[in-house]
């Protein structure tokens, strides 16, 4: 039989993560992520989070720093590569990531064989 497999972070599951205060998630989060959330978020990243608070339909944001909340999954964004907007659907296994990590601002040289025009760029 078949089980249906429950996300769980560091043994929470969603719905505990999504009633913890900021304070209490930081303490599962690494040390970096507990850092930026201990001094405060900027004041875009503070913006970003009361317009996604408001429901707005379309989130776009250059804020490649923010880090995943639980309070963000299930939700669309679209998050600047540097050239354009990617976007991203946000499920529980995000937790934790910063932004920039979901959108990549390089992308992938794969060389083919020798000779001018030979380079193929992935996706």
């Amino acid at each position: 039989m078949a089980e249906d497999k429950v996300f769980k972070f560091k043994g929470k599951s969603l719905e505990e993560l999504q009633a913890m205060s900021l304070e209490e998630l930081s303490l599962l989060l690494p040390s970096r992520e507990r850092r930026k959330i201990n001094r405060g978020f900027s004041e875009q990243e503070q913006i970003f989070l009361r317009n996604m608070e408001a429901g707005q339909k379309k989130l776009k944001t250059h804020c490649r720093d923010m880090i995943v909340l639980p309070s963000m999954v299930g939700k669309k964004l679209s998050i600047y590569s540097g050239k354009e907007f990617v976007d991203v659907n946000i499920v529980g296994e995000m937790i934790g990531y910063r932004f920039g990590q979901l959108a990549p601002s390089k992308k992938i040289a794969v060389h083919t064989s020798v000779g001018a025009k030979k380079t193929v760029v992935r996706k």
